[in-house]
């Protein structure tokens, strides 16, 4: 096991922590006494305890202390001064994570010693649920064993494509922000469910069970997603004037187009996070 007999502290308790943890302890990835949560909201660190049996504490210098792996699961607009105030209390051969969305590795490294080992992820939401689809990137200093351990930590969570950090941006528009689209697809299933006369709870069901087992489907067989639209289109029937509406509203456009502006706005917020160093 790539974790084995290490020490791991998540800086920072919310969702996506928490979705670590809970992944990291089903797949026994890392026992509980490995593990070091910080927050500085008491009832976090309370229900960290009460429902993980994990480390709680409030002082991020206090859990990076004893970290072979660090994760920084803060906001971005925080990550530099929470770095600032660990980066005394590191080991030196610590391996540092961050999932700080539009947040360069160099950014990070600016704050910590030459030799430090960095690595960029970008999970999304879908961790809470042990379906994530998450991109991670090696630092210049990371190793082939610190990437083992970054995909041990994340594949507890989901899948994980390793990509250059050049692409993090990239990963964010589409993975990153990608269940918010699907969020609204569904949602628009939905609501055109009820518009031809389902009842609203049964056209969610039918909506989201659709876009699941669609999902499962395309990474089970493996074949390109058009064969399997092809397969469901008959020549002249429902699928065909479904897809012909879709294709003169613009769909396709429209879902390139929002993962290409949420790309530019990750690369925007990390310019903005560059100049304010």
């Amino acid at each position: 096991m790539p974790l084995a007999g290490s020490r791991l502290a998540l800086i920072g308790g919310g969702n996506m922590a928490e979705a670590l943890v809970r992944g990291l302890l089903r797949a026994a990835v890392l026992p509980p006494d490995s593990i070091v949560v910080t927050d500085t909201r008491p009832e976090r660190l309370e229900h960290f305890q009460k429902h993980y049996r994990v480390a709680a504490v409030a002082h991020n210098p206090t859990a990076a202390a004893t970290a072979d792996v660090l994760i920084l699961a803060v906001k971005p607009q925080i990550l530099e001064k929470v770095v600032q105030e660990i980066a005394p209390a590191l080991k030196p051969t610590a391996l540092i994570i961050s999932i700080a969305a539009g947040v360069p590795i160099a950014s990070i490294a600016t704050h910590l010693e030459p030799s430090a080992r960095v690595c960029r992820t970008m999970p999304n939401i879908c961790a809470l649920v042990a379906h994530a689809a998450t991109a991670i990137a090696a630092g210049p200093t990371a190793t082939p064993e610190d990437m083992k351990q970054v995909r041990a930590i994340f594949e507890a969570v989901g899948i994980v494509v390793e990509v250059e950090e050049s692409l993090m941006d990239a990963a964010t528009g589409l993975s990153g922000s990608g269940p918010a689209y699907v969020f609204l697809i569904v949602e628009a299933l939905a609501d055109a469910g009820v518009r031809v006369g389902l009842p609203r709870y049964q056209a969610q069901q039918l909506a989201a069970a659709t876009v699941l087992g669609s999902a499962h489907l395309l990474i089970d067989t493996g074949l390109h997603p058009g064969v399997l639209k092809d397969q469901v289109t008959s020549p002249g029937g429902t699928a065909i004037a479904g897809l012909h509406t879709l294709e003169a509203g613009g769909l396709r456009t429209t879902l390139i187009n929002a993962v290409v502006s949420a790309t530019e706005r990750s690369r925007q917020l990390g310019e903005q996070h560059t100049k304010r160093q």
